[in-house]
């Protein structure tokens, strides 16, 4: 048994020490030389180039490229988003905002019918009338002067915060 727990330590700690060369960058040079890195190549080196990528899900940013490369070439090619990728994206975020739009006013609508209803009942119970309501077992039940008074303040509690 102990030699197995060996033999696992050291195939995990192997795995370990192996997982750094994992993550190597290959690619060719300007003069035409195989380079190997832990780091993306520079900027000026081509997407063909580039014979091989790190398989890790975490990559390390390539570096800023140089101010003087910003203003040409493949950076600002890099650097438009195309029309077609950001008409898309402008007519989703239009339609959400239409969706949200609808949202509010659906609420809104819910809240003056209940505002409405809330009003009414409110009349109903400071009239004095007789009121009576099912419970949960299906009978019928008239309200009392506590169960009124509970009634008048629900009632006031929805117009305080549906009617503004």
């Amino acid at each position: 048994m102990p030699r197995l727990s060996i033999v696992v330590l050291s195939a995990v700690l192997g795995a370990c020490l192996a997982l750094p060369a994992a993550a190597q960058w290959k690619w060719r040079g300007k003069d035409g030389q195989i380079q190997y890195s832990d780091l993306p190549p520079p900027s000026g080196i081509a997407d063909q180039d580039i014979l091989q990528r790190p398989n890790l899900t975490q990559r390390r940013a390539p570096p800023p490229p140089p101010a003087s490369a910003a203003a040409s070439g493949p950076a600002v090619a890099a650097a438009k988003v195309e029309p077609e990728l950001e008409a898309k994206r402008r007519k989703a975020e239009q339609e959400q905002a239409d969706k949200d739009k609808a949202n509010q006013a659906q609420v809104a609508a819910n809240k003056a019918e209940n505002c409405t209803r809330a009003k009414g009942y409110l009349r109903t119970l400071e009239d004095g009338v007789r009121i009576s309501r099912t419970d949960a077992t299906g009978q019928r039940e008239i309200l009392d002067d506590k169960g009124r008074t509970e009634e008048t303040k629900r009632a006031r509690d929805v117009i305080a915060r549906d009617c503004k």
